[in-house]
């Protein structure tokens, strides 16, 4: 069985940094990112869509700079998962939301960097200005990704974090972390 890849994949008018689709997203947090119809889902509502189905695969053919921005984002989850468990009692709603939103605006490795994880999928930037770009875009779909996922975590209303989400939090997609 195949993972799920992105149906952001057959867009054809979208700014790439390397290979690495720039989409539009919903969000209230500044930087670059262009904004999305907030009527219609974005690229971030399909990867908390598709997190945990494709949580379960070791391979995943990449099919277009959609699925590489997936990627990304899907181990950035991982991440953010594996940050919450690791705290001996489970966080409130508030803790788990400062952690995360530390978590995406730490410095970080992106696509050509030479501690970038996956640097062998993915083309480097072509300039200086275009890293500095992708990094700021990252950096702003982290942060709001962050804030989508404590909202779905703490859902139910019971102040503890979902086990249906807490249970991948040791599951590594592709076998791989952007972390250390």
């Amino acid at each position: 069985m195949p993972a799920y890849h992105s149906a952001l994949n057959e867009e054809t008018d979208v700014r790439q940094v390397g290979n690495v689709g720039i989409f539009p997203v919903r969000t209230k947090i500044r930087g670059p990112a262009p904004v999305a119809d907030p009527s219609q889902g974005d690229i971030l509502d399909e990867t908390l869509d598709l997190f945990r189905a494709n949580s379960l695969f070791r391979n995943f053919e990449i099919k277009g700079p959609a699925d590489r921005l997936l990627i990304i984002l899907i181990l950035f989850i991982s991440d953010c998962l594996a940050k919450l468990g690791s705290s001996r009692a489970p966080s409130s709603q508030l803790e788990a939301s400062k952690t995360l939103n530390t978590l995406a605006v730490d410095n970080f490795p992106v696509p050509g960097d030479a501690n970038f994880a996956l640097n062998a999928h993915y083309a480097p930037p072509g300039s200086r200005a275009d890293a500095e770009y992708l990094r700021q875009y990252l950096t702003q779909v982290r942060q709001e990704l962050a804030a989508r996922l404590v909202e779905r975590l703490y859902a139910d209303g019971t102040g503890k974090p979902s086990k249906w989400w807490m249970s991948f939090q040791k599951r590594r997609f592709m076998n791989r972390s952007l972390g250390a």
